[in-house]
């Protein structure tokens, strides 16, 4: 298979098809690595998860093992968790607070800007050897920060962060201003594996097709919790193409399940309703009727190109994946919130959190069987080779269970993988 021949693109014949050897070709992979993952911007981490001076978090970063640490001066820093001596992991803890850190091996050891601060046997090597910070940790190419979110990238010559986030920048502003003193991350991280390619959850994350038919007990739930009539998913909201790989799945107003901030839910009981309305109250002023309907009532799927989601929702998620083998990634997912909201609010936070969207929820668990299902499925592209990707393709407004999201998140793909920067990212 020809890497021009894995997207069938046909828009006067409204047919868009992706190659199932997308999903299951090392060789691909490879090509992932080096044109997607070593080329894209990607999520590190947010500014509050290293709130002192000497807080760090180690973590890894497209595959590669990264020190996100804080200075003694309040300055961020993205470094590779390599010492240059012998190349050995000079951090091995998830995070904590520190002044240096010794690489376990030899003892070379490292401030938290990652500047060479001594060894044993310092009398062996010249003079000059810690001339031009020879023997400093090598910090990341590129490290930008976005309202809070902070990115890296492997390549030198890439676009700014924010000229890269193009329309998507607006959608993490909406998340940015639900705290009137700032958003954090709430303590802790959800980690688990799935045994499918990685590309299935970019895809699943803003498909609102499979809502119904894959998490029918959800909607069961909430219609016998609150007494709803909600009937579904179906085709309530729409979906943009936001540039550069990027795409939204959204809507105001219409979906049935309560935003802590700010929209009340009856299962959360009468004596929620005077807080939250409260708080719907506060973003309204603070922002202005217009954009506080938007920050307050809408529900968002946020798609960043290549792996960062950003859903919206019941509760604030942010997931990224990464893949291990051709069928096999790893997910990591963090709840963020308004920086000191109330107990009651981070608790309603919370529940929402882990019901629908946590590893052992209503979804992720759903999720998770579907999309190892299909990766079974791969099993036999030699004789169906092809996944279909055509709806919405014929509408001037597709909805959230059409596929514009999908083709958006292929079209970029292609051009990166392709090596061929003409390709076409706009279209129906």
């Amino acid at each position: 298979m020809q890497l021009n021949d894995l997207i069938i693109d046909d828009r006067r014949q409204a047919r868009f098809k992706v190659h199932r050897s997308a999903f299951v070709s090392d060789e691909i992979l490879a090509l992932e690595r080096e044109h997607v993952f070593g080329k894209c911007w990607l999520y590190l981490g947010h500014v509050s998860e290293l709130k002192k001076p000497g807080d760090f978090i180690s973590r890894r970063v497209g595959g590669r093992p990264l020190l996100y640490t804080r200075d003694r001066d309040d300055k961020l820093h993205a470094l590779y968790n390599t010492c240059p001596h012998r190349g050995a992991l000079v951090c091995r803890e998830r995070s904590g607070n520190r002044r240096a850190f010794t690489c376990g091996y030899h003892a070379w050891t490292f401030d938290e800007k990652g500047r060479f601060v001594g060894m044993p046997g310092r009398e062996a090597l010249p003079p000059e050897a810690t001339d031009d910070c020879k023997l400093d940790l090598v910090p990341v190419e590129r490290m930008e920060e976005f309202r809070g979110f902070v990115f890296v990238c492997f390549d030198r010559r890439a676009m700014s962060l924010r000229d890269y986030l193009a329309g998507a920048a607006e959608y993490l502003e909406y998340v940015a201003d639900q705290g009137r003193d700032g958003m954090e991350i709430v303590i802790g991280a959800q980690d688990y594996c799935v045994g499918a390619n990685w590309k299935l959850l970019q895809e699943n994350s803003a498909d609102g097709y499979h809502g119904v038919p894959t998490h029918s007990t959800y909607f069961d739930y909430i219609r016998s919790r609150d007494n709803s009539s909600f009937g579904g998913m179906n085709a309530k909201g729409w979906v943009k193409n936001l540039g550069n790989g990027h795409a939204v799945s959204e809507s105001i107003g219409l979906l049935p399940w309560g935003r802590p901030y700010a929209r009340w839910a009856p299962g959360w009981g009468e004596e929620a309703r005077q807080e939250v309305e409260a708080l719907n109250k506060e973003i309204m002023d603070r922002l202005g009727p217009e954009r506080g309907n938007v920050v307050a009532n809408g529900d968002r799927n946020l798609l960043i190109f290549p792996n960062l989601v950003v859903n919206d929702v019941m509760a604030t998620t942010i997931r990224t994946f990464y893949p291990v083998r051709p069928d096999y990634m790893e997910v990591s997912a963090w709840c963020i919130a308004p920086t000191g909201e109330s107990e009651t609010s981070r608790d309603r936070r919370l529940r929402n959190f882990v019901e629908f969207l946590g590893p052992a929820g209503f979804a992720t668990p759903d999720d998770v069987e579907m999309l190892e299902l299909c990766q079974r499925g791969y099993a036999n592209a030699a004789s169906a080779p092809y996944n279909d990707l055509s709806r919405g393709m014929l509408s001037n407004a597709p909805t959230k269970t059409d596929e514009l999201q999908m083709r958006t998140f292929w079209r970029r793909w292609h051009q990166l993988v392709s090596d061929n920067p003409a390709r076409e990212l706009a279209g129906p």
